[in-house]
This record gives C-alpha cells, structure tokens and sequence, in this order.
C-alpha cells in the first residue's frame, strides 16, 4: 500500500540546515526502471501548501488531487510518496528539484515558456482558466469594473501577471504569499475582488457562499507536474502513463465530480 507522509515548517527548515551546515548521507537510489529518488524507495513531492483542492493538510496529511494523481504513477513503481511543502518561488524556479529536495514539483502549475526552460514537465494533467471572485452581489462583473478598487492576487501566479496586465491602469494590486490569505482577503473585505485559477476559486466558493465567482478569463493554461531540468526522464515517462490511465479519470471524478473533458 501506498503511504504518505509530510515535511511541514520546521522539519523543512532543518532539513535546509543539515543540507547547507554539514554532510548529509546520501540517500538517492534508481528503480529497476531507471527512475532516479532523492530518497530510496520514495517519490517525494515538493508543493507549497494549500491549493484546494489540488493539495492541502487534512488530518495531518496532505491530499488533494495532484498528490493523488502522482500516486497511481508511485504505486505502479511499488513506491512510497512523501510530500514536502517548500516556497512557490523554489518551485517555479527550478530550485527544489535542482537542490535535490524532491523528485517531482507539483502545485497546479501552469506550464510556461519560461518554466520549461528551467525544467523538464510531464504531458498536461488539467486545463485551466483564470477566474474573478467577489463578495456575493457585489456587482462586479469584469475586469473593468475594477478601476479604482483593490484586487487580490498571488505572489508568483499566472493569475497575478494577467491582472497587472489586463486590468484598469488604476487598480490596486494586492499580491499575497498563498492562495489562502488572498482568498481570505475577498471573504473579509479587505479586496474588493480576487483573481487565480478557476479550479481553486470555484472549489472555495463552494464552501463559502459569501463569495462568488463572477467570470472567467480564457487563457490557454495547462497544468504540468516537473522533474529536474535533463535528468529524469523515466519519471517523466512513469506520471505521463498515470495520467494517460483509466485511475487518472477516476480520480478526476473523485476531486471534481465530473468526468476530465475529452
């Protein structure tokens, strides 16, 4: 059976320390397959928690749908899976993959010119819009409306750099680290709107009728899982066959309710 653990706050910060203030056992292995682990045995997953329903902490452990997805390729190799939540930044840049932190980066991460350039992706998983969010009935219906009003985003998002640059030259932008203070930020007021990706807006406004989504903005977005810049691509080889599965559709339904589109 699969099992999975996760490295939170401190237990992440130690591991930064024994990786820069000593020598540390080196615990990389190859499967029988050729996939290359930071850890033997193990696939480990970097994320920066939480993306719901994508990945976040229930019951002391992370799930969510990208750790889930991640797991039919683990399972299939007999591998454990731990979770390890880092910086988006670290993700984005290709720091944690090349620093040896992880085998795979996962976090609803859209797949980019720029992104592909520091890191190898996987065949897209999920296809994605941006979303606007707003109080229930605040009457805000389009980017326009935002003139002279404060609008939430998230630091290093697809999401953000669509806002700065499509909407009014006199809209606030305010960016926050996670996806759950820039969600909070429209739930108590202190944005007038909130803009990210339509899967995690609309899964929070499901739980939380004081918001609501309002529109979507089409823009082309994929998802993609990484590994580390010409290094792994038997990993690469092993997710893409997950997601290319009949668990791969299943797990859709169970995170979405429907069926992944054709």
């Amino acid at each position: 059976m699969n099992t999975r653990t996760l490295a939170l706050g401190l237990g992440a910060i130690a591991l930064s320390f024994a990786a820069t203030g000593c020598a540390k056992d080196d615990t990389s292995s190859t499967t029988e397959s050729g996939i290359q682990l930071v850890k033997e045995g193990v696939l480990t997953i970097c994320t920066h928690l939480p993306y719901e329903p994508f990945e976040f902490t229930e019951g002391g452990e992370v799930v969510g749908f990208d750790p889930a997805v991640l797991e039919i390729a683990a399972d299939n190799e007999g591998l454990d899976t731990e979770v390890i939540d880092v910086a988006w930044e670290t993700i984005t840049t290709g720091e944690a993959l090349n620093s040896g932190q992880c085998d795979v980066a996962a976090g609803a991460m859209t797949i980019n010119p720029e992104r592909e350039a520091v890191m190898d992706f996987t065949d897209p998983y999920f296809t994605a819009t941006q979303a606007l969010m707003t109080k229930t009935g605040a009457g805000i219906t389009s980017l326009e409306d935002l003139a002279g009003k404060k609008v939430a985003v998230q630091d290093g998002t697809t999401g953000a750099d669509y806002v700065r640059e499509n909407a009014p030259k006199n809209t606030e932008v305010v960016s926050y680290e996670d996806s759950s203070l820039m969600q909070q930020a429209v739930l108590t007021g202190r944005a007038d709107a909130g803009v990210n990706d339509n899967g995690l807006l609309n899964y929070f406004v499901s739980e939380n009728p004081e918001v609501e989504v309002v529109t979507e903005f089409e823009t082309g977005e994929e998802y993609g899982f990484s590994v580390k810049k010409d290094s792994n691509d038997e990993l690469l080889a092993a997710i893409n066959d997950g997601i290319a599965s009949d668990e791969y559709d299943a797990v859709y339904e169970e995170w979405f309710g429907t069926a992944p589109p054709s």
